[in-house]
């Protein structure tokens, strides 16, 4: 005579399902408000990144020419430009024959996907991606920040560079003959970047560039 078997399926009880969205739901409220600090943390490491190539690169390719009188406008630096809309990208140059503008040799390329690190200020960059330029530019497409939403150690000019010490300079790229090669141009206080976002939620963030060796890290992130 055989046995009769009896098969015991397993669920979930009804206490077991209401955790279960109790826990996905206190998960999803911690995760909304990382929303905010995500695009934050993620405009100031692109930006922080770009600075600190910028210093690498004049640490390894010092391109000033002593016999040029004019020798610290070919300072490596990191700026903005506008486009021709009220979009901006950032950009890492040098000029290097001291003709005031930026030609292709100048400039270097995004080791991600060999695309250059400069834009077309004479074309529209708010809401697309220039052919030839990396996608990583243009900041006001990625995070909204428009024309005049960064400031650059508080004074007038949307750049900043370094020697071949690291050190970092301001106000070095005017015209032939308004600079003054006795490095007049280095800070003698940290420079503070202060980014600002369209998006009124967000609050503004602050990238500091130490007066002495150049090195940056976003305000309150020591260790960034």
């Amino acid at each position: 005579m055989k046995r009769k078997e009896t098969n015991h399926l397993k669920a979930f009880t009804m206490i077991e399902l209401i955790m279960v969205i109790l826990v996905l739901g206190i998960l999803a409220a911690l995760a909304i408000p990382r929303l905010e600090r995500d695009i934050r943390q993620e405009a100031a490491d692109t930006i922080l990144s770009a600075i600190r190539q910028t210093r690498l690169m004049a640490l390894n390719d010092d391109v000033t020419n002593p016999r040029n009188n004019q020798w610290q406008r070919a300072f490596w630096r990191f700026g903005v430009q506008k486009c021709s809309d009220s979009g901006i990208f950032y950009y890492i140059s040098s000029d290097k024959d001291y003709q005031g503008d930026i030609d292709n040799n100048e400039i270097i390329n995004d080791p991600a996907n060999g695309l250059h690190l400069m834009g077309n200020n004479g074309a529209p960059c708010e809401s697309q991606v220039q052919s030839g330029s990396s996608p990583a530019i243009f900041l006001t497409k990625r995070f909204g920040i428009y024309d005049g939403q960064i400031s650059f150690c508080g004074t007038a000019g949307n750049y900043i560079g370094f020697d071949h010490l690291g050190r970092p300079h301001k106000g070095f790229a005017g015209n032939a003959g308004s600079t003054t090669p006795d490095y007049s141009s280095i800070l003698h206080s940290d420079c503070n970047i202060t980014v600002n976002f369209s998006d009124s939620s967000l609050s503004p963030v602050t990238i500091i560039v130490d007066k002495q060796t150049g090195h940056a890290h976003i305000a309150g992130q020591p260790d960034s």
